[in-house]
């Protein structure tokens, strides 16, 4: 009888759940804690764009007609969604009210709210208003509007209550939309002597209400923070290339007005100011409206202002791999021996100079690069347009259906066409994941080619807090399957099952699965004592795998489990003859790698992928896993894995009741954490 996973969703929101921890970890630094509650709030807010969003169309569509990855009670999940989601609510207005007097407390920061200003302040603040913020905000008078106003999703409103004192009958209601695009959410005050005084972008609105509508007779103001979040999944029926970039800005559009999923607004709310709200905005599904504190879209604290932490100068910062240190030819170095990054530990400063010595190279002919995620002022593209500016023939593949980066790809698709790059917009219904580019040099008759492939983004400003894997290589066998995938995908008409003839490269959507499930029957079968297995993902999910694992468990191998976000795997069960060990590791960088060791042979075959063990990942996604051939690098990947597994400060315990509980530590051991462990191993390696 097959073993019952754990329900996706609910394995996501405990993985929410070990961001949170952080936040609430006194020994955390006061930045970072604040930064962990802002990406708690930014997933939060994409699951429910996501996620919540699908679970409620399979609600609607009915029970038996629509399936996701075995959710066959969606009305179920959906219940326990929005009970966990309240209950980490409360937790998370806790953990904020406790860092904001922290902040106070050690380092003198203080986050004043339109009460708690002096008069320096206010009329400092006022002043701030009329030149920076009034040309910014239309009042939206909702009283007067025949429709009700469609709210924008991952915008934040102040919704307003008017009076006069002496004339109780007149009362109006109003939003005000937050401008955080064109002014800065987090604005430092002058003049607080050796403390900061800072105050948000909507509390200087709600301070200057008095003067935005005292032309209009008001003088009493309630104002209070809501959001709403929507349905942001997007559906493409055409399968005809040609419409694919219609249909995505037709999508797009149509995500602006998705039906919502969730209503969150200030718990200390008029209630008269509430009720008028949900009927005018016709919320009609109460169970997704959530009581919060006074302050939204939490995930601007991300990019709370760090300079005003004096303590965060002497940290340890990405250094350049000791081959790749400038003054150099980095193909030169490649040349002669292939090179392995490990981000953020390793700058990807070497990749952008590599691509800038390729656009400045005479003998360089062409460049090939595939683009999922870019940074918002991308030093690749600036690489990828002077290249072209240089004579060279220069293509890339923008997958536009990369999740909420569609605008940017589709933005940058435009930028580099009017350069003259070749332009390949990928597919329809299957998205490009894979990280791979490939450079082809002509020089004294003779064709040299580098490559490049990634577990994660060629994305400069990720690659400084997400931990990945890329491996620089001039081998032919691995150039020769990353030229086949991009002749496959740049065809007018892809064959996919062509992608799936590489010789060294395994690939889905064709093979990658069945590949791996090979490699854990081997597994089963291997006569080997020391029979092993360490698999590192972000995410766990697909059935056909996951009893795979179980059968090798139970044939008592040994598997080591290093899943960061979802695990539907059921860890602990009797027939097991070796317990998997499955932790998770959230700390101060995303864990963001693909690793797999399988014990097969003389030597530990290692591999780097950009896919997860996901339906999506393997069914409906080009992604690319790499095997590792050079025993130096098997064994700086294995070392790295080994720190990881040795952790006992991050690393929790993925259990079958997602408990989240903190990996023991015995009585004299010594506090191990990986990821300063792992900075360490690599400052300190050596190479000839």
């Amino acid at each position: 009888m097959p073993i019952k996973p754990i329900i996706r969703d609910l394995s996501w929101l405990a993985f929410n759940q070990r961001v949170m921890q952080e936040a609430k970890d006194s020994k955390v630094h006061l930045y970072d804690r604040l930064r962990f509650l802002g990406i708690f709030s930014n997933n939060l807010d994409e699951f429910y764009r996501v996620r919540v969003g699908t679970l409620n169309k399979m609600v609607e569509i009915g029970k038996g007609k629509a399936k996701m990855h075995l959710e066959m009670h969606p009305e179920k999940i959906l219940k326990e969604i929005q009970h966990t989601t309240v209950k980490l609510q409360r937790s998370f207005d806790l953990c904020f009210g406790e860092i904001i007097r922290d902040l106070g407390k050690q380092h003198r920061i203080f986050l004043k709210n339109e009460r708690q200003l002096n008069l320096e302040q206010k009329e400092w603040v006022q002043t701030y208003f009329e030149e920076k913020v009034r040309t910014q905000i239309v009042p939206l008078m909702i009283e007067s509007m025949p429709h009700a106003p469609m709210l924008k999703d991952r915008s934040i409103y102040l919704a307003c209550l008017m009076g006069n004192a002496k004339n109780p009958m007149l009362q109006r209601y109003a939003l005000i939309q937050i401008p955080e695009e064109q002014t800065p959410r987090f604005v430092i005050m002058p003049g607080s002597g050796p403390e900061t005084h800072i105050i948000m972008l909507e509390d200087i609105i709600r301070y200057n209400l008095k003067y935005l509508f005292a032309p209009f007779g008001f003088d009493r103001f309630k104002s209070h923070i809501i959001k709403v979040t929507r349905d942001a999944e997007m559906d493409f029926d055409s399968g005809f290339h040609a419409n694919i970039i219609e249909e995505l800005e037709e999508s797009l559009k149509k995500r602006t007005h998705g039906k919502a999923t969730r209503f969150v607004y200030d718990k200390h709310i008029d209630p008269q100011l509430l009720e008028y709200l949900i009927n005018r905005l016709d919320l009609t599904d109460k169970s997704n409206l959530i009581p919060g504190g006074r302050i939204h879209n939490f995930k601007a604290f991300m990019s709370f202002p760090k300079d005003i932490f004096k303590d965060l100068k002497t940290r340890s910062k990405p250094f350049v791999h000791p081959l790749l240190k400038q003054p150099c030819r980095i193909m030169d170095v490649i040349e002669k021996r292939d090179v392995m990054l490990h981000f953020p530990y390793h700058s990807f400063d070497s990749i952008i100079d590599l691509l800038r010595e390729a656009a400045i190279d005479p003998s360089v002919q062409s460049i090939r690069l595939t683009v999922y995620r870019l940074a918002k002022e991308s030093k690749v593209i600036n690489a990828l347009l002077n290249a072209v500016r240089n004579g060279k023939k220069v293509s890339v593949i923008v997958e536009l259906k990369a999740r909420f980066d569609e605008e940017a790809n589709l933005y940058w698709k435009g930028v580099l066409e009017e350069e003259g790059v070749q332009v390949y917009v990928g597919l329809p219904k299957m998205k490009i994941h894979a990280k791979i580019c490939v450079i082809k040099k002509r020089e004294f008759n003779r064709t040299i080619q580098y490559g490049f492939i990634s577990t994660g983004n060629f994305h400069e400003s990720t690659a400084q807090l997400y931990g990945d894997h890329l491996l620089l290589t001039t081998k032919p066998q691995i150039i020769t399957d990353i030229n086949k995938i991009f002749d496959c995908l740049e065809h007018a008409h892809p064959d996919l099952s062509q992608i799936a003839d590489c010789k060294v490269l395994i690939t889905s959507p064709k093979n990658m699965r069945d590949y791996f499930l090979a490699r854990i029957q081997q597994e089963i079968e291997s006569t080997k004592t020391n029979r092993r297995m360490i698999i590192k993902l972000n995410s766990l999910v697909d059935p056909t795998l996951i009893q795979a694992l179980y059968a090798a468990a139970t044939a008592g191998v040994k598997i080591d489990l290093i899943i960061r976000g979802i695990c539907t795997a059921i860890t602990q069960q009797p027939e097991f003859h070796k317990k998997m060990n499955a932790i998770s590791i959230v700390d101060q960088y995303l864990e963001h790698g693909r690793i797999f060791v399988f014990s097969q042979g003389d030597e530990p075959r290692v591999y780097i992928s950009s896919a997860d063990w996901m339906v999506r990942n393997l069914d409906h996604r080009v992604e690319v896993a790499c095997p590792i051939f050079s025993t130096t690098f098997s064994e700086e990947l294995r070392d790295i894995l080994k720190i990881q597994l040795k952790e006992n400060v991050k690393a929790r315990v993925l259990d079958n009741k997602q408990r989240n509980g903190y990996v023991k530590r015995e009585e004299k051991e010594k506090p191990y954490r990986s990821q300063l462990e792992i900075y360490n191993y690599l400052r300190a390696k050596k190479y000839d």
